[in-house]
């Protein structure tokens, strides 16, 4: 598939590499314009273009403009490096054509120096207009410094030249520069793998007909066609048809979900086997899978404190840089007496030792490799403050409905009369249920989804008591207690078992077939598959475990003992839980909130760290620092074993950094002569420390997020379930 067929509107193509976007279609088409972040982006983008020089005004232009500016330096540098190798490690060969050495070198270093490094000094420049120094100003004065005393000396005056050092310091800072770039300009690979799913062509409905368009030209409110096998371009809500889709490459779920009129779907999913109409209500920056896009790269511009105190740091450093460099030359030319070449020299060494490369990237590559690692996992880390804060969390608090449990009503415990086994009644039970929009009758057809369900005939609506139908077994009556009541059917032995499972909190479901009760369906919000562990591996770490809920204090109390949950605080109200969390954040204490990003949007606020349950169209809940793309409770604990990789990271990083400036700036001004350090040798050294600060960031794709494989999945309980209310006042069902 072509990747210039794809659009996202709003997206900014200067983050976004080999996705082609298309505004002006965009436009054309009726998407909304960008929003204002995005606008912000593009912005910085141009921006940072203008500051650096670079050729164009988006990042993949840039860091295409870099990699040809480091392959040019590159191939100049070689011959210099022949010619005149650092330290004499061979015997090199003579110029041609009679040249001097020096010239040829000039040659050679003018071509690897001029064009190359004129973004750094076009850089620098721009901004000592603005009263701030960054790296490009010590890389300019360190490089511009060595190449003119190198000019200088092989056109006016006989004295040592700088040209390989000078060359191969800009070798090693270009591909530091460019590979960094391309982090940045780069969306993570399952963020890129996500944006291939889109189809690059929709079938819509203009005029009376289908018009096969762009998918950046779908407007909103259009109808669009889905046919079997084909991909869903945008979101929307089904007119008409049916069919299963695969949603597993946005939510997780492993089986497809049935669609039908009123049901939502959701661009880049792929249709199976059904054919349907659907509205178009998000397209261009308001898809589901745009806002994912957003999230990470969002994350992997933002700056966690670290890093913000990093950058601090480099902007002294480079002032540090300057201010050592010229009272190491003052200090031995003028107070030592040592000759001006010597001098220079150790100028020059300090500039170039003392590049802020390391310390610049010590805690952003760490965060780009941590947020592309989640983002692959299902887990979107929307800043890079979470990542450092989530390693404080003291006391984790948990909602209840739709969070700890599944937030629907699922079948929980079926109970089968004498001689009746579980597939009877559960077909019984589909067969009048079938069609049903209510969500208890929904609950049973899922349940019995991989059984074979006749359809019934002679269906009848019992207003405040149930359903009856005729099947082939009979005629089913299902319903309440008081439909079997009406009908004057005994429940026998089942009766106590209904008892009990009332007083457990289910919905129980009476079914009757050829005039005998022949089982009881229990029905409830059911627990979450891995509520269970994922609570039992936080309270392992030592964090605290608080579920936080509007339900009763009994139906809390049961849940929480099932999960293991110590801690419960029942009845409140949404407009209260924010104080909740407040509360436990008396003393200091870090704490996070899960919740489902609705009712629970002011207590994330409240939380030091949000993680948000949503999977798909809810991804980008505002209030929300970690979205768990897959609703899996487990994530959490993997986000805070990649949160807690990270900031290791960052540390060794830092510590790394911090440490080699430390030693570097001493032996670089000569504090230990007669042992002093060569130019070349401070390049080398220099970029050596970059590169392992790259390399042990990349080291963190290679952590295994235990939170994605659980030791043992607990299966939905039907011990502590949630009680469902009656939707329909004084009944059971009304179909």
């Amino acid at each position: 598939m072509k990747t210039s067929d794809i659009n996202v509107q709003g997206m900014q193509a200067d983050t976004t590499p080999d996705i082609a976007m298309a505004p002006a279609a965009a436009v054309k088409a009726g998407n909304p314009s960008p929003t204002k972040p995005d606008a912000s982006h593009a912005s910085m983008s141009a921006d940072m273009a203008h500051d650096m020089g670079h050729a164009g005004t988006d990042l993949p232009a840039m860091v295409r403009d870099i990699r040809n500016r480091f392959w040019i330096c590159l191939a100049f540098t070689v011959p210099i490096f022949v010619y005149a190798p650092m330290g004499g490690l061979f015997e090199p060969p003579s110029p041609p054509f009679g040249l001097s050495l020096n010239l040829w070198l000039l040659f050679f270093s003018s071509a690897a120096v001029l064009y190359p490094s004129w973004p750094f000094f076009v850089s620098a420049w721009r901004g000592l207009r603005k009263r701030t120094l960054g790296m490009s100003a010590l890389i300019g004065r360190s490089g511009g410094t060595g190449y003119l005393c190198s000019v200088a000396s092989t056109l006016f005056f006989n004295g040592g030249q700088f040209f390989e050092a000078v060359s191969m310091l800009l070798v090693f800072i270009l591909l530091g520069h460019w590979l960094e770039m391309r982090a940045r300009a780069g969306a993570s690979s399952a963020i890129k793998s996500l944006m291939n799913l889109a189809p690059p062509k929709a079938t819509v409905f203009r005029n009376g007909s289908g018009v096969e368009v762009p998918t950046a030209e779908v407007l909103q409110g259009e109808v669009v066609v889905i046919r079997p096998g084909s991909k869903i371009p945008v979101d929307g809500t089904v007119e008409s048809g049916e069919s299963l889709v695969d949603e597993s490459m946005l939510t997780g779920e492993s089986m497809p979900v049935k669609k039908g009129p009123g049901t939502k779907v959701i661009g880049a999913t792929i249709n199976t086997n059904g054919s349907f109409r659907y509205k178009a209500t998000k397209v261009g920056a308001d898809t589901a899978l745009a806002q994912i896009v957003k999230l990470v790269q969002e994350a992997q511009n933002s700056k966690a404190p670290a890093q913000l105190l990093a950058d601090k740091a480099a902007q002294w450093l480079v002032i540090a840089a300057i201010a050592t460099g010229l009272l190491t030359f003052g200090v031995w030319f003028w107070v030592v007496g040592q000759p001006l070449l010597f001098a220079v020299t150790l100028a020059i060494t300090v500039f170039v030792i003392a590049c802020p490369d390391a310390l610049g990237l010590a805690t952003p590559m760490a965060v780009m490799v941590s947020t592309s690692l989640g983002a692959k996992n299902g887990i979107l880390f929307k800043n890079a403050a979470a990542l450092e804060e989530a390693t404080k969390l003291k006391v984790i608090v948990f909602d209840k409905t739709g969070t700890l449990t599944m937030g629907r009503p699922e079948v929980v415990e079926i109970v089968m009369a004498s001689g009746i086994s579980e597939e009877v009644v559960l077909t019984s039970a589909a067969a009048v249920e079938q069609g049903s929009n209510h969500p208890l009758a929904q609950a049973i057809v899922r349940r019995a989804a991989k059984l074979t369900v006749p359809p019934p005939t002679g269906f009848k609506s019992l207003d405040g008591m149930g359903a009856q139908a005729e099947t082939a077994g009979g005629t089913v009556f299902l319903g309440n207690r008081l439909l079997m009541d009406t009908q004057k059917l005994d429940l026998g032995a089942l009766s106590d078992e209904a008892t009990r499972l009332q007083a457990a909190g289910n919905t129980v479901v009476h079914v009757a077939q050829a005039g005998r009760v022949i089982g009881l369906i229990a029905i409830a919000d059911a627990v979450r598959p891995t509520s269970k562990a994922a609570i039992a591996k936080l309270r392992e770490r030592k964090i605290e475990v608080v579920m936080l809920t509007g339900d009763n204090a009994a139906t809390a109390k049961r849940i929480a003992t099932e999960l293991g949950i110590e801690t419960v605080l029942a009845d409140v109200l949404p407009s209260q839980k924010a104080a909740k969390v407040k509360e436990l954040q008396a003393g200091g204490r870090k704490v996070g909130m899960v919740g489902d990003g609705v009712n629970d949007a002011p207590a994330l606020t409240q939380a030091d760290v949000a993680f948000a349950i949503g999977a798909g169209a809810d991804v980008a809940i505002e209030s929300a620092d970690v979205v768990l793309m897959k609703s899996d409770l487990y994530d959490v604990v993997a986000a805070l074993e990649l949160s807690r990789a990270t900031l290791r990271k960052m540390h060794q990083n830092l510590g790394w950094a911090v440490g080699y400036n430390a030693i570097a700036f001493p032996l670089a001004a000569g504090v230990l002569y007669p042992f002093i350090l060569s130019p070349q040798v401070a390049a080398l050294s220099m970029s050596g420390s970059t590169l392992v600060v790259a390399m042990n960031a990349l080291l963190l794709k290679r952590t295994k997020l235990i939170g994605q494989k659980p030791p043992k999945r607990t299966v939905a309980s039907p011990v502590a379930p949630m009680p469902m209310q009656h939707p329909v006042p004084g009944g059971y069902f009304r179909h």
